[in-house]
């Protein structure tokens, strides 16, 4: 754009050398606007006192606590890195914002929604790939590894964690970095259509893909494609779990119409012990309340034949209603000096409880359907082929 002069700063998100660079490059240019890699709800957080409460039992009920448990600890990921080069996570954005006030400049929030680009990046991953990152972010935390600067300096720990799968999960990086790069090439170029001086300050890893995008503007996808959250047409959780409830309901079926009370007593006995101790053993192991235990052993069973209904949801609201995490709870996982720390947090406990006795109700479903099989010595197979035959003859014989 003629007449324009757009300056980007890259910077590590941890290193007080970026922290001058930006103070110096703002003093020096005296733009019209700062623009900065973040979004509302990253700026909030970074620049408020009052940390907003989150409502834990929505979370819980919409499915997303394996999303605000990656979330957080990605945040303490980011503090430890901070605290190992005396710096807070983000300071380089709060000097941006300062130094615009100082200079009475408007400030520009260019990056994507925080909640959009990670339910992307949890979207575009294949089972096997969420359990390796997960795995390999709680083994960092464990080997408490030290993390070079110079690495920082090139990606953010989004980034950082990418590089390390990006063999296996390709899409990741690209929902995390070439995406990002796009949408904020996309609001710096709006920007410049108001002002016609800025400073933008962004991650180091970002500075590159940005200036690639600005050179050619019209390589730059659509930003409404960029936030939408594409959901499957089948849910395959859902579709799962009313199998399962089918199936189980047509081999109680059988079972009624045989008569057989004492089987019908031993196949509830083992699908209800199954669920149950699995799904305990989940919320143990997240170590949960003794009554979020309790309430998921005695409601594993129904949930299992429930879609509609997770085991999770009830302990976790069990943990919730004992536990009486709050906002300052909240606060506490980003101050955690270790991984222990994080997992005793109130909260974050509440969000660990849910998750893993998901986890073994799941596993609990496939091993009491197959024992409820075994038991009953029905062919579930065969009696599907057989139905599935007859309502086929029956079709025809009509016509």
């Amino acid at each position: 754009m003629e007449n324009k002069r757009l300056v980007i700063v890259g910077t590590a998100h941890v290193s007080p050398k970026s922290i001058r660079d930006v103070e110096e490059t703002i003093e020096k240019e005296m733009p019209e606007a700062v623009a900065i890699e973040l979004d509302r709800r990253r700026f909030h957080a970074l620049t408020r006192d009052e940390l907003q409460d989150i409502p834990i039992l929505d979370v819980i009920r919409k499915g997303e606590t394996h999303l605000l448990i990656f979330q957080l600890l990605l945040s303490y990921f980011q503090k430890r890195i901070g605290d190992t080069y005396g710096v807070k996570p983000g300071e380089e954005m709060i000097a941006a914002v300062r130094k615009a006030k100082e200079i009475n400049v408007d400030v520009i929030l260019i990056d994507r929604d925080i909640g959009i680009t990670l339910k992307r990046f949890w979207a575009s991953l294949s089972l096997f790939e969420k359990l390796k990152l997960v795995g390999h972010l709680i083994m960092d935390f464990i080997r408490k590894e030290e993390v070079e600067i110079d690495e920082v300096l090139e990606e953010d720990v989004l980034e950082l964690l990418v590089k390390e799968f990006r063999d296996i999960a390709p899409s990741a990086a690209r929902v995390l970095i070439d995406e990002r790069d796009a949408y904020m090439a996309s609001n710096l170029i709006k920007s410049l259509n108001k002002y016609d001086k800025l400073v933008a300050v962004v991650g180091a890893g970002h500075k590159k893909g940005i200036e690639r995008y600005l050179m050619n503007p019209e390589s730059i996808p659509d930003t409404r494609k960029l936030e939408e959250i594409k959901k499957s047409r089948i849910n395959l959780f859902k579709l799962f779990g009313y199998t399962v409830f089918g199936i189980i309901i047509l081999i109680f079926s059988m079972l009624f119409m045989t008569l057989n009370s004492e089987l019908i007593i031993r196949a509830f006995i083992y699908w209800f012990l199954i669920n149950g101790i699995l799904s305990a053993i989940g919320a143990a192991i997240a170590r949960g309340h003794p009554f979020s235990i309790a309430a998921a052993f005695f409601f594993a069973w129904f949930t299992s034949l429930n879609p509609a209904i997770a085991a999770g949801w009830v302990s976790g609201a069990v943990e919730a209603w004992v536990r009486k995490p709050t906002a300052s709870d909240l606060r506490k996982i980003s101050r955690a000096e270790s991984l222990g720390e994080v997992f005793s947090n109130k909260f974050f406990r509440v969000l660990l409880v849910a998750a893993l006795t998901n986890v073994g109700s799941m596993i609990g479903t496939f091993m009491g359907a197959y024992y409820v099989l075994q038991i009953t010595g029905i062919d579930i197979v065969g009696t599907l082929k057989e139905g599935f035959a007859n309502v086929i003859n029956t079709i025809f014989g009509i016509f």
